[in-house]
């Protein structure tokens, strides 16, 4: 094997290494206040983490050809197919079905390519716990919702049209974010992404910058998901995060 050869290969190991630690943390999906208090927060987003917000916003701005980069780089930092499906899936609630099923399109090529090179990623793990049904559901949903907003979301829109609130506290919270399969860590990265590189929802992003800080992502991490954004030639995402992330961090 020549030095090349050797370095490409070890560079791979690290990032699957560095991926398979983030993994098999403490899980996240019990929410910030139910962490292990002997957890140690880390101020850098670990290889497979860095993947995912690129993933997100350039599938928001369907960037077809930044977005098949961004998957690979996935990919070899060491996130399943799986885990990569979710990203996907869970963001057609954020940027709608036609986005989502292009984005899961070209995945599969992706995947069918790297297949083609001799590199056949790990599956995955599928969802393990039973999604509820029915009003176990909504209450399941509503409980999760309350975690990750910080308090029982209410306002005007929510009694003027009740059944939006309905239908994220079932379907949002409950159907997708009760799938474990990906940790909420994992989940809010990629709303971030996709809302940074989506105008006009600045509220939104603002609402889920404090909701990464609620489920244990640092203001480190968040710092480096911007410059990450920036580096990447995402300008006016990057100036929509900093600007949430500014707000979010001065209460």
């Amino acid at each position: 094997m020549n030095n090349a050869t050797y370095i490409k290969s070890l560079t791979a190991a690290l990032l699957i290494f560095s991926c398979s630690l983030a993994s098999n943390a403490t899980p996240t999906t019990q929410g910030a206040l139910e962490m292990n208090p002997q957890q140690v927060l880390s101020e850098t987003l670990s290889a497979c983490q860095q993947a995912i917000p690129l993933i997100a916003s350039f599938m928001a701005s369907s960037n077809m050809g930044k977005l098949n980069v961004a998957l690979n780089q996935g990919l070899d930092a060491g996130l399943t197919i799986n885990e990569t499906k979710e990203i996907l899936v869970q963001l057609y609630a954020y940027t709608g079905f036609p986005r989502s099923l292009n984005a899961l399109n070209e995945l599969m090529k992706v995947v069918e390519a790297r297949k083609q090179r001799g590199i056949n990623d790990p599956i995955g793990k599928e969802p393990v716990s039973p999604i509820p049904v029915g009003e176990e559901l909504r209450r399941v949903g509503t409980a999760n919702q309350t975690k990750i907003s910080g308090a029982p979301v209410q306002g005007p829109v929510f009694e003027f049209a009740p059944v939006i609130n309905q239908f994220l506290q079932t379907h949002l919270f409950g159907d997708i974010f009760a799938r474990d399969n990906l940790d909420w860590q994992s989940r809010e990265l990629a709303t971030v992404g996709a809302l940074a590189a989506t105008p006009g929802v600045e509220a939104q992003l603002l609402s889920h910058m404090r909701a990464s800080l609620r489920v244990g992502l640092t203001a480190g991490q968040l710092h480096q998901l911007v410059q990450l954004l920036r580096e990447h030639g995402e300008t006016e995402a990057a100036m929509r995060a900093e600007n949430a992330l500014k707000q979010a961090l001065t209460k």
